[in-house]
Order: structure tokens, then sequence, then C-alpha cells
């Protein structure tokens, strides 16, 4: 409540834009072809990514997609590109921002583009063929990819111009959105309220061993009511039954950034630990169990890093000449952007993959079918 009073003039304009676009009668665009949208009221931290990354896993498995030409539209935040393009696998994170090319890497078959109007990219991803004239693509520089049969909206639940097929919101467990407040007082950059528009809120992070009765008291505490872990939904505040799931972390073994990494740094006791992300809590977590921790830099969410950066990180490798120097996928991306990277941090440098997945094989099963169902 202290956040509505101190910031009324930024909670006015988020309750005005939310009247704008919930009116009855107002139109909004639709892609012509089954769109899922992955996004939060948050300012990043809640797992959006690998959450993309498995909804593009689930669907590749399905009946009804497998085989199907499928794609992800994303913002490509903190890219020097402009305008729609398509996310090339040997890219840099630099022309096509972090996290899409990360996930064109993982997967090579999904066509990943960004573009800021997310009317317009769904519409070139659907006929791609209006590259060749279109003069707001002039500046696209790859254009042949198969026309889209899917996409998935990483990040675009803010943008309401278009209207998803279905919507999924993602709140982090470790920070609920009935806990926090809006920018900059918290975290929120929307109405808290608005989870409630989602056909699915996806409770992220969870402890690995999470049962019924947790699950009850948290999704009650964020305002919905009637829980049903049977049937995975609960009644929310405006009378319509939504789907509420839960999903924790699964850290995989890490791997070498460059060609030139070593190895045998994934077996070493000591680790010096480097994030860019906007919260490596539970990554710190995990590691804890296997290294120790030296020395640690945290960067804000997406930083670009420089000179002074890697300095700093080789002045560290140098005092503890056997520590591993670890990060994430995401920050990897970003790291690969630097063409000089001194050769003592190349061979030590290993990234540690995340994916994510549901607490229970009913909740799998349910958000299978929301997703594959449209």
């Amino acid at each position: 409540m202290i956040d509505k009073i101190l910031l009324f003039p930024y909670y006015l304009v988020l309750k005005l834009r939310d009247r704008r676009y919930s009116r009855p009668g107002r139109r909004q665009n639709a892609a012509e072809v089954p769109t899922l949208c992955i996004g939060n009221v948050t300012a990043g931290g809640t797992g959006k990514t690998p959450h993309v990354e498995m909804v593009l896993r689930m669907l590749q498995q399905s009946e009804t997609w497998a085989g199907k030409q499928l794609a992800v539209l994303s913002l490509g935040y903190k890219r020097d590109s402009r305008g729609f393009q398509q996310v090339m696998a040997d890219g840099t994170a630099t022309v096509f921002g972090d996290e899409p090319l990360q996930i064109k890497k993982k997967f090579p078959a999904v066509t990943v583009a960004v573009d800021k109007d997310r009317v317009e990219g769904c519409d070139l991803l659907v006929h791609p063929a209006k590259l060749n004239d279109a003069k707001v693509a002039r500046k696209c520089w790859n254009r042949e990819f198969p026309a889209a049969e899917y996409i998935v909206l990483d990040d675009a639940f803010q943008y309401r111009k278009l209207k998803a097929t279905r919507t999924v919101v993602l709140v982090d467990w470790n920070r609920p959105v009935h806990k926090d407040m809006l920018l900059p007082l918290g975290r929120l950059r929307d109405l808290p309220e608005r989870i409630f528009d989602a056909d699915a809120v996806i409770v992220t992070k969870c402890p690995a061993e999470l049962d019924d009765l947790s699950k009850a008291k948290f999704v009650q505490e964020a305002g919905f009511s009637d829980y049903l872990p049977s049937s995975c939904d609960a009644m929310n505040p405006r009378g319509r039954r939504q789907l509420v799931l839960f999903t924790t972390i699964h850290y995989g073994q890490p791997e070498g950034v460059y060609p030139a990494a070593e190895l045998r740094y994934t077996y070493a006791k000591k680790a010096i630990l480097v994030t860019g992300i906007a919260g490596d809590g539970p990554l710190r977590a995990h590691l804890s169990d296997t290294y120790k921790l030296i020395r640690r830099f945290s960067f804000r969410d997406h930083h670009r890093f420089a000179w002074n950066d890697i300095n700093r990180i080789q002045d560290a490798v140098k005092r503890e000449p056997t520590a591993a120097v670890l990060t994430t996928e995401k920050d990897a991306q970003r790291l690969l952007d630097f063409s000089a990277m001194p050769a003592s941090v190349k061979e030590r440098l290993l990234q540690v993959p995340i994916t994510v997945d549901f607490l229970t094989e009913e909740e799998r099963e349910t958000f299978a079918e929301l997703i594959a169902g449209i």
C-alpha cells in the first residue's frame, strides 16, 4: 500500500493504462497463428528464458507440434540492432541480445527473432516474404526462414497491443508479487493484480520438495481461493478459475564457454562467480554445495562487460590460480562478445546450464495440454 501512496503518479498511469486496454470492445491485434506469451509483472528474475526453453522442448515433443515450424519473438533487450532481425547462432549478444542468442544456440531448428514491435514481428514471422519489400524491414540482414506456425512471445505481457492466444505469468517463489512493491521501491513494473489476467500463473524457483499444504498457503496469500492440487487450479478474485503451477530449477554440470576451456576446472574446489542477472541467490546456494566461492563479481542485469570488468576477473584469477570462473549461460553470451578475453580466463570460464520443470507430473500434463491445445 505504501508504494501506491508514495508512487501515486506511476500507480495511476498503470491503472489508467490497464483500464484503457481492458475496456469491453477494445480491439487488439492477434497473430494469424497460435501465440503463447511468457511474461511477468516484475523487473526480471523470474526465469523467463528457461521457461521459454521448457516450452519449446514440450512443443517439440508433443504430438500436435512436433515437426512444425516453431518461432520465438523477443524484444532483444539492450541490442544495438534496430527493427526486425532474425537471430543467428553465430551472432553476438551485442547485435541480438543475450537471451534470444542463448535460445537460438540451444534450439537451432527454431526461428528466433527480435523486434520491438511485436505485432510487426509476428506478421513477418508468419509472412517472411514481406521482408523482400517492407520498408520497416529493409535493415534486416538474415531474411531466409520458414513461415512460423506457432510463436512463443518472450516477455510480451506488457505489450498490450498484441493479444496472445494464451498467456502465462511467472511469479518468483522467493519474492512473490503480493509481498513486493512498485519500482523503484520494489521490483514490480506492472500492477500486481495483472497476474489474474493470465491463463496460467507459474510459481518459479520453488524448493524441489514442496507439499500441497505449502502450495495452498502460497496460493491463498497471492489472492486466490479454493486451490485444487488435483486440477492445478484455483479461484481468482475475479471469480474465474485459473491454473496455478509450480516449477523448480535444475542445474547441470558446468561446461566450457570457450573451446579452449580446460574441463579439469569443473573439479576445482574454489570458484570465482561472475553474474549479470536479476538475482543470483539460487545459483550461489547451489554452487556453495560444491565450491568455495572465494570471489563474487555481481553486475546489473544484462550488463555489458568492459575492459575494467575483465581486468578485475583476471586479477582474481592470478591470485587464485586453481579456481574455476563460473557464470550463467546468459552471461556467457555477453562475455563471448569480449574479443580480447585473456587466455587465463578463457581456459577456466565455465557456464552452469539451467533447466526448469514442474514439481508434479499432473502439473506438467496440465501445462502441456494448455500450450499444445491452442
